[in-house]
């Protein structure tokens, strides 16, 4: 197992912010990982959680080995069709993009994923051609999730597209994510989806 690389590698255990940098997570991300059992903590007289480094190190080598094995086993059992993805933690926009796509592009394979972290493992299984994001999704942010898959090889070769409720002045704070990238204002999918996602499909 690989040791992580932190002024803090001394510590038996981290602090919830620790961890959520370590792991480049939203510090909301590892509470709920906390509350589900994958990282271990106890709380301090004063109510705050410590992580071991045990658990986070076992979390890292999971992720790491799971990536691995999605990506060989993905390789030989794609489907031909083109594949989407759509990380969307809303009900309603995920059956509006299901109906336009159904709609406008029947021979799409469109995947859903309900939030974040989910949305990145879903990625090396899935291995998209486009990938139809989100900004506000309830653990890491889109713009953080975009970041992140940029470092995965597999990334160079998807599309993005970006759908979101926030309009210009509101997503100012996520432009460093979202230089070149399609955005669609979500008052305007039923309008603009189609003619986006077919640029981006023929591009």
């Amino acid at each position: 197992m690989s040791e992580i690389s932190t002024p803090l590698d001394d510590l038996p255990h981290f602090t919830t912010a620790e961890v959520a940098k370590l792991l480049g997570l939203a510090i909301r991300s590892v509470q709920l990982m906390v509350d589900r059992g994958e990282l271990q903590a106890w709380k301090t007289p004063g109510g705050h959680r410590r992580i071991t480094r045990a658990s986070v190190e076992a979390w890292r080598s999971r992720q790491s080995s799971s990536a691995e094995q999605s990506t060989s086993v993905a390789t030989s059992h794609l489907s031909t069709k083109v594949r989407i993805l759509l990380i969307e933690d809303s009900v309603h926009f995920q059956n509006l993009v299901q109906l336009l796509v159904q709609r406008h592009f029947p021979d799409v394979e469109l995947h859903v994923a309900h939030d974040g972290i989910t949305g990145m493992a879903l990625f090396g299984k899935v291995q998209p051609h486009v990938m139809l994001v989100d900004i506000l999704l309830p653990d890491i942010n889109g713009a953080a999730l975009i970041t992140a898959l940029r470092t995965n090889p597999q990334f160079s070769t998807c599309r993005l597209l970006v759908i979101t409720s926030l309009d210009q002045e509101e997503r100012k704070t996520y432009d460093f994510a979202l230089e070149g990238v399609r955005v669609l204002h979500k008052p305007k999918l039923v309008q603009e989806f189609s003619q986006a996602l077919n640029e981006l499909l023929t591009s």
